[in-house]
C-alpha cells in the first residue's frame, strides 16, 4: 500500500483591500484551498506588502513594509495571494525595491519562488486545472453566465493567462462568456484613478460597456481592487451584473 502524499503547505497573504473591505474574499479563498486539501495557515502579523508606496515612488516608505512581509513569510511554505498585483509586488518588484541591498537577495529570491496568485497556485502548484470533480451538485442545477476581466499585473507581470479561465471553464455551473478587450486595464491602477480621474473613468466606462454586452450575470477577476472599481461603476449605472472575486465564484461552485 502506497503512503498518501503529505498535503501541500501554504500561507495565505490576504492583502490590505481584502482584509479591510472584502473579508468574504479571504474566507472564500480559505474554504476553497482547504477543500482542495491544502494545509493552510494565516500569519497574523502580516501587513501591507508596500505596493501603494512603491507605485507612488515612496520607496523609503515601502521598504519597511516589504521587509516586514519578507520576515513574516520567511518559511518553507508556499504563499498564496488572492491578488495578481500584490503577488507581483512580492515576486517581481521586491527585487527592484531592494536593488541596493544585495544582502537581501537570497531572502527575496526564496520568497519569490514560493509566491503565487490564487489561480496560479491551484493550477501550477496543486496541479488542478479541472474542478468538475469538486462541483457542488446543487450549484450545477443552474448555470450562470460569467465574464472575466484580466488584471494588468496578473497578465503582464505574472504571465497568468490561462489558469483563471481553465478553472472557470471546468465548472458545470459556470458558462464563461468572453468580453471584448478583457485584457485591457479597467482604469483603476491604484493611485492612477485618483491622479487621472477623467482617463480612469473613460476606461471604466469602456470596461462596463464590454461586460454588459456579454449578457453575463457575474463579472469576475483575480483582484479585489479591479472589482471595487468596476463594481462602483456598475452600481452607479444600475447595471445588473454582480462583481465577484474568482475565489468567491470557485468557492460557491464547489461547496459540498
Amino acid at each position: 500500500m502506497t503512503a498518501a502524499s503529505p498535503p501541500v503547505r501554504a500561507s495565505l497573504f490576504v492583502t490590505c483591500i481584502v482584509d479591510r473591505l472584502y473579508p468574504e474574499v479571504g474566507e472564500s479563498a480559505v474554504n476553497l484551498l482547504r477543500r482542495l486539501g491544502v494545509d493552510l495557515d494565516f500569519p497574523a502579523a502580516q501587513t501591507c506588502c508596500g505596493q501603494p508606496a512603491f507605485n507612488s515612488g515612496f520607496w523609503s516608505d515601502a521598504k519597511p513594509l516589504a521587509r516586514r512581509t519578507i520576515d513574516v513569510l520567511q518559511s518553507d511554505r508556499y504563499v498564496v495571494v488572492p491578488s495578481g498585483s500584490c503577488a507581483s509586488m512580492i515576486r517581481v518588484f521586491y527585487d527592484e525595491l531592494f536593488h541596493d541591498e544585495p544582502q537581501m537577495r537570497n531572502r527575496i529570491a526564496s520568497l519569490a519562488s514560493r509566491t503565487f496568485e490564487l489561480s496560479e497556485f491551484i493550477v501550477d502548484v496543486l496541479g488542478i486545472a479541472d474542478l468538475s470533480s469538486y462541483a457542488d451538485a446543487a450549484a450545477t442545477k443552474r448555470r450562470r453566465k460569467v465574464t472575466y476581466h484580466e488584471g494588468c499585473h496578473l497578465r503582464r507581470e505574472l504571465g497568468a493567462l490561462t489558469q483563471p479561465r481553465s478553472l472557470l471553464n471546468s465548472l458545470p455551473s459556470v458558462e464563461l462568456v468572453e468580453m471584448e478587450q478583457s485584457e485591457v486595464c479597467c482604469g483603476f491602477g491604484g493611485t492612477f484613478s485618483v491622479k487621472y480621474p477623467e482617463i480612469s473613468g473613460a476606461m471604466l466606462n469602456d470596461k462596463i460597456e464590454f461586460a454588459s454586452a456579454t449578457g453575463a450575470e457575474v463579472l469576475t477577476a483575480c483582484d479585489s481592487s479591479c472589482l471595487m472599481h468596476i463594481g462602483g461603476g456598475i452600481e452607479k449605472q444600475s447595471i445588473p451584473i454582480e462583481p465577484m472575486h474568482i475565489a468567491q465564484v470557485l468557492d460557491e461552485a464547489t461547496q459540498n
